[in-house]
Parts: C-alpha cells; sequence; structure tokens
C-alpha cells in the first residue's frame, strides 16, 4: 500500500493488542512491516496483519535473534509488546538494537509501562484504564463502571499513542541520525486521553461520578433513547442552536422544551424518551436526516456498513473499516 510511510521498513515482534495495532496503522500509512512470529502461535486476526508481512521466527535461538537483528540493521522502527526485560534477555533489547542501527526508533508497548511497583505484572484494558480514573466515569449514574471494549485502553491509549511517539521519534532520527527508545504504555495513554476530564473536575465544572455531567447522560439532551421497534436514537444537541432544532424536529414546544432549570430535566427527560418512544427508529432518522438536530441512529455492525454516509465515503471495505486517516 503507498502512503506517506511508503519508504519506512518496520519490524514488529509478535504480540497481542495494541502492538500489532499500532503496526496496523504504520502499514496503513504505507510502511513496509514485518511482523515476526514465533513458530505455531496463535493467529492474530486478519485484520491485524493487514498490509504486512509475516516471518516465523524462533527467536529462543541465536540464529533467529540474529534473523531480527538483520532487519533490524535496514529498518527505521522496530515495536516489541513484551513485559519490561523480556527483550533484554532475548538479545533484542535498545542496546543490541541500537548497535547494529543507532537510528533505530524501538517502540515499547506495554500495559503498566518499563517502570513502576505494577511494570512486571499481568494486567488487561480494564485493568488499565480502571486505574487512571477512565474506567470510574465511564456508565450511568447509580450504575456499576461500563467497560468501553477495547477501546480506551488498548487501542487509544495504547496503539494510537505509541504509533505518535515512535513517528516524533522518527521525525527526529530523521535530522539526527539517533533514535529514541519510546516508552508507551497503555495506563499512561489512558490517563493523557483523561484531560480534558481532569481539568473540568479542577474546575468544578465536572462531578467526580458517573452519568451527572454534561456528556456522560448526565443531560437529557446528551443522551441514547429507544425507539418503538426497540431500538435506539443518539442525541447530542448541546448548544442552544442545535438544541431548538432538535426540539421543534421532536415536536416539543417550548414550553415542553425549556432546559434552563436542572428541576425540570427528568420532566424533559421523560417527554423526550415519550416522543422516540411513539415512533420506529427509521422515522426518525427520515426526521432528523439532514438537519442540525445532532442526531444519528445507533448502529449495529451488521447496519453501519449500508448507511448511505458510511458507503458515500468508503469507510467500510468488504465489511471491515478502511485505513484513516486520508491522506491527499
Amino acid at each position: 500500500m503507498t502512503g506517506p510511510l511508503t519508504d519506512i521498513k518496520v519490524v514488529e515482534l509478535g504480540g497481542i493488542g495494541p502492538g500489532p495495532f499500532a503496526g496496523l496503522q504504520l502499514a496503513d500509512m504505507g510502511a513496509d512491516v514485518v511482523r515476526i512470529e514465533r513458530p505455531g502461535a496463535d493467529a492474530n486476526p486478519a485484520s491485524m496483519t493487514r498490509g504486512k508481512r509475516i516471518v516465523e521466527v524462533d527467536l529462543r535461538t541465536p540464529q533467529g535473534v540474529d534473523q531480527v537483528l538483520d532487519l533490524v540493521a535496514d529498518s527505521a522502527i522496530l515495536i516489541e509488546g513484551f513485559r519490561p526485560g523480556v527483550a533484554e534477555r532475548l538479545g533484542l533489547g535498545p542496546e543490541h538494537c541500537h548497535a547494529r542501527n543507532p537510528a533505530l526508533v524501538y517502540g515499547r508497548m506495554t500495559g503498566w509501562g518499563q517502570s513502576g511497583p505494577w511494570s512486571s505484572t499481568a494486567g488487561h484494558d480494564i485493568n488499565y484504564i480502571a486505574l487512571t480514573g477512565a474506567l470510574h466515569a465511564l456508565g450511568r449514574a447509580g450504575e456499576p463502571p461500563l467497560p468501553p471494549a477495547c477501546l480506551v485502553g488498548d487501542l487509544g491509549g495504547g496503539g494510537m499513542y505509541l504509533v505518535t511517539g515512535v513517528l516524533a521519534a522518527l521525525h527526529e532520527a530523521t535530522r539526527t541520525g539517533v533514535g529514541r527508545v519510546v516508552d508507551a504504555a497503555i495506563v499512561d495513554g489512558a490517563a493523557a486521553l483523561m484531560l480534558p476530564i481532569y481539568e473540568m473536575a479542577a474546575n468544578g465544572v465536572w462531578a467526580d461520578e458517573r452519568g451527572v455531567n454534561e456528556i456522560d447522560t448526565g443531560r437529557p439532551w446528551y443522551d441514547v433513547y429507544a425507539t418503538r421497534d426497540g431500538r435506539w436514537i443518539s442525541v447530542g444537541a448541546l448548544e442552544n442552536k442545535f438544541y431548538a432544532v432538535f426540539t421543534d424536529l421532536l415536536g416539543l414546544s417550548a414550553e415542553e422544551a425549556d432546559r434552563t432549570d436542572p428541576a425540570g430535566w427528568p420532566a424533559l427527560r421523560s417527554r423526550i424518551a415519550a416522543r422516540f418512544a411513539a415512533e420506529d427508529r427509521a422515522h426518525w432518522e427520515k426526521v432528523f436526516d439532514g438537519s442540525d438536530a445532532c442526531v444519528a441512529p445507533v448502529l449495529s455492525l451488521a447496519e453501519a456498513s449500508g448507511h448511505p454516509h458510511i458507503v458515500a465515503r468508503g469507510i467500510m471495505a468488504s465489511g471491515m473499516p478502511a485505513p484513516a486517516p486520508r491522506f491527499s
């Protein structure tokens, strides 16, 4: 695949989750990514190997290590997702690799980071985001925290921050000839994603509890509502001008739509819910289509591929999301 990283070679040491996802982003941007798999390893999902070359290497042998170091000598980036110290024990740590290629950007992907009292312990996405405050903030009022699949931790806080780090270090290495080690940890990235929330909390405009804030379903105009056919509609009418469009198309009078007094919000939520529940989702899709009401249907995975906007932009290809972002 051609792209802005077409001349960049990447070595990806086999792993699961955020490391392969980072390698996928680089491959989608045109990099030549060689993924090193140990013989007999469980296959990663096909989406995670898209655009990559797969090479089986036994890293427990000197011959296998030498094979990887030969690739490193001619590469710009290496990505590894072992626990701290494992790459060094294999003979593939930063010192070993930089001895062969001083300009190499060495990207390290872990859950807890290369340092800290938990750095060598096991964990998964749900644990990493739990420690940052992110999981505590997700969910409805009075209900348990709601894990967001692997989007906030593994992919957002992990893989994408690794991509950002290695590309920044690559830019520097092209100028200086010296490669950096990038310590990308899911716990770091997930915390960084929470920066606006922490800032709002510090400024007194975010309550440190679930489902009571403006953008976490704490307001009737930022929530999801059931339709008559058991489907769902999302509403995000924050600004007054968009809220006016939303309530007008929903059929609420100015008095019914008044949101100035928080004491009236429960009743307002009930009115909005009742209106949506009176018709099927398809009806409301037609009502709000093309408007500035900030309303969109909640589509299933099966439905998303067929939505006109998704189709028009070619966002899905053969049932899978296409590479993003796009380059002119």
